[in-house]
């Protein structure tokens, strides 16, 4: 048997919608009041999920 590692990425996304003097500032805006706990993503805003998958390095190491 070989070994493999498995990544899983889910995705979660929320439009907010802020008033700013431009982009860069709205993001700002945005990112700081996420990190303040303002907006909080959870499996309400789930969008997908992705698997990827390589070798585990112990594996190949295993076969030689």
């Amino acid at each position: 048997m070989k070994e493999y590692e498995i990544t899983i990425t889910e995705t979660l996304s929320q439009t907010v919608t802020v008033e700013a003097e431009n982009e860069q500032q709205a993001k700002r805006i945005v990112s700081d009041r996420w990190k303040n706990g303002d907006y909080i993503l959870d499996a309400e805003h789930f969008k997908g999920v992705e698997f990827s998958a390589k070798r585990s390095k112990r594996s190949r190491d295993y076969e030689r």
